[in-house]
Formats: structure tokens, sequence, C-alpha cells
């Protein structure tokens, strides 16, 4: 950690100055040279992963640095999620086709109660009443906070809504967009639909039963490093369309975005760096003609897929779609649970990357008894050489 500690690092406009994306390749550069010194490993090749900004990072650094990475493995990496490449409201659409696959009246449940607890808020003690369905910890001021909150918990269920338990944000059930939905269509006993929503977001923010109430003001997933990269270049435009999405209406603003970072950091945005920096339109043309290597792997659950590279761009800069896929499954840790689609999504993954290394050890003219033992060495079983 930078200066010494968190605390310190994210003190202000100052220190975070040096949180960008081109600094963290450059770091990661410097780093990979002087390993490979001091092992006295020039010639060994370095293969990058990276799941959804990492991927993003393990892409560009590819480009960047091609003469110290000799391929990328890019996880759910929206690298075209910038400069209105894409639709705006790509990601909202997924999130709730997500739900939508699970329970149509889930789907409409929800899409019905964003009017429904904004009408209950602006009711007599309505906000005390939602303060106590919802478990929070102070009583509300007003109902953005609420449907905030409440609209975080479904985006982040659309990245990990995994075949299997996991914690990779909060502690959750295998395909919690299945639990959510089955609270939130339990109409039984009277419940109110605003109980079912509690139930329902619930699932996400306290599965394990460990919290009392909920501060919303509180940080659970450590975003305050990407909040400063929003507000300077990582500006990736987000709407939501209420006729193709379970979502208000919401257009982003630009204006909006320029005027929040200069109250929270003092800072203006750069809403066209990361592509000056790295490309992105007309992506298909540039990379086919100077870039190489990269594996661009996506899960269609995942929101974030539809800033993703989801076709072939040449022989070398391959698209692996996963149809049940969430966020960066592909890089999580193994298990028992996971389905064959994964198993062999993974196989497919060390497939090209043991190619990329087979040419590599060819092109520096290695023998194949040498390539055979440095393939070993690096993990590369037999069965996956061609």
């Amino acid at each position: 950690m930078p200066y010494g500690s968190k605390e310190a690092a994210y003190s202000g406009a100052k220190s975070l100055a040096y949180l960008t994306s081109a600094q963290a390749l450059a770091d990661y550069a410097t780093l990979i040279v002087d390993l490979k010194r001091n092992m006295s490993s020039e010639d060994s090749p370095v293969v990058l992963f990276g799941g959804s900004y990492a991927g993003m990072l393990a892409a560009w650094m590819r480009l960047k640095y091609p003469h110290i990475v000799i391929g990328a493995l890019a996880s759910s990496a929206p690298i075209l999620q910038f400069d209105d490449i894409v639709p705006a409201d790509a990601f909202y659409n997924i999130v709730s086709n997500d739900f939508k696959r699970e329970s149509e009246s889930c789907f409409n449940s929800i899409k019905k109660s964003w009017d429904v607890l904004e009408a209950e808020g602006k009711d007599q003690n309505g906000l005390l009443k939602l303060t106590k369905t919802f478990q929070i910890c102070h009583t509300l001021s007003n109902t953005g906070d609420l449907l905030d909150w409440i609209d975080s918990a479904y985006s982040y269920l659309g990245m990990v809504d995994y075949p299997y338990p996991s914690d990779f944000l909060m502690p959750l059930p295998a395909n919690p967009i299945k639990e959510v939905c089955r609270h939130v269509d339990d109409d039984s006993d009277g419940k109110t639909l605003a109980e079912r929503i509690y139930a329902g977001v619930n699932v996400y923010y306290n599965y394990t039963g460990n919290y009392t109430c909920f501060d919303l003001d509180d940080d659970p997933h450590g975003m305050n490093g990407w909040q400063w990269q929003a507000c300077t270049e990582m500006i990736m435009p987000l709407a939501s369309n209420p006729e193709t999405s379970m979502f208000p209406p919401y257009d982003f603003s630009f204006a909006d975005r320029e005027y929040q970072c200069h109250m929270t950091y003092n800072v203006s945005i750069r809403p066209h760096w990361i592509t000056t920096e790295f490309g992105g339109h007309n992506i298909s043309t540039v990379l086919k003609k100077f870039g190489s290597n990269i594996i661009f792997s996506n899960g269609l659950l995942d929101p974030w897929s539809g800033g993703g590279v989801l076709q072939n761009i040449s022989e070398s800069i391959i698209a692996l779609v996963a149809p049940l896929g969430a966020h960066h499954i592909d890089l999580r840790p193994s298990t028992d649970q996971d389905p064959d689609w994964l198993v062999n999504f993974r196989e497919a993954e060390i497939n090209i990357i043991e190619g990329w290394l087979s040419d590599y050890y060819h092109a520096i003219g290695a023998s194949s008894s040498v390539l055979s033992d440095r393939l070993e060495h690096a993990g590369v079983s037999s069965r996956y050489r061609s």
C-alpha cells in the first residue's frame, strides 16, 4: 500500500492522484522486469490474468507492454463501457433480464416497487415506517438513499449470480437471484410489497443474519478507491430505460458527475481519457492490426458483459462467451460444484494459453525437450497440448 497505509493513501486528491490505470500498468511492468532480473529468469514468458477492472488492466497491459507480457486473459473486462461506445442502458437491461429469467412476477414486482416505496415515503410517518420495514439503523430523511441501496443490491446480484455459494462481494447462497425472487414472490400472510422487497434485498445484505440493522452510509464493498477513479478517468455511462428494464428511468449526465466529483474531491472528470489512452472505438479494426494474444471471456449473466468484447477479433484475439456465466466466474477457485460448461470453458482457455507459451518458446529457439520441461513447469498438463 503506497504511503504506508490505506488511510494515508486515501486521505485526499494529492495522494489519490497516483491511483490511475496508467500508473498501475507502469507499476506492474516495473515489478515484472525486476522480478525476472532478480530471479535470473529474463527469458521466462509472462501471461496476465485479470477480472473486472483487473481484466481491463490485463488487456490494456498486453497492448501497452507487449515486450513484457506475451498474452492476457481478460475476464469480464468492460473495455467498451466508455465514451458511448455501447448503449448506456445495457448494464441495467442485463440485470433485469437476469431477474426475469428466474421469475417474471418477481421482475414485475420489483419494477412496480419503486413508485410504491416513493409514495409510501411521502405519507405521514412514511419514512419512519420504511425505516422500520427495511431495518435501517437511522431514520430515513428521504427515500432516495433507500432506493439507491436497493438498486445496488440488484446490480451486484446480477454480477454474482453464481451456481454455488460464494462470498465474493457478500456471503450468498447458490443462485442468489432465484433466492431473492422466492422472497419477492412470497405474498403469503398478507405481506406488503415493501416487506417482500426487504426480504429479497436482505438475502444480499444479510444472508448470514449477522446484522440487526443497516447503515446506508456504510461501504461494505470497500469501493472508496473506485469512487475516485470513477471521478477521474473511469467514466462509464450507465442509464436505465423503464421500457426494457425493471429499474426506474435514469439518464447518465456528465454534468451531474462533474458536479458530484468536484464537491467530493475538487477534481474534474476526464470522460474521454480512457479511449484516448487505450482505445475502444473501432475496436475490431484496431486490435486486428495492432493486437494479439488476448482472451476476452464474458458470462452473459454478468451486466458488465454489455461493455465486453463478445466476438473474435482475430486468430489470436479470442472472445469466449458463457451464456450462464456471472462476473469473472472462470477466475474463481474451482469447486466440486462447478458445472460441466465451466470446466470445459477453463480448459478452452488453458489450450489457448498453452499455444501462446509454445509459440514463444519456439520463437526463442528452445529445443523440444526444453519446451516440454518449461510447459510442465508452468503447470500446463500434457492433455492440453497440441
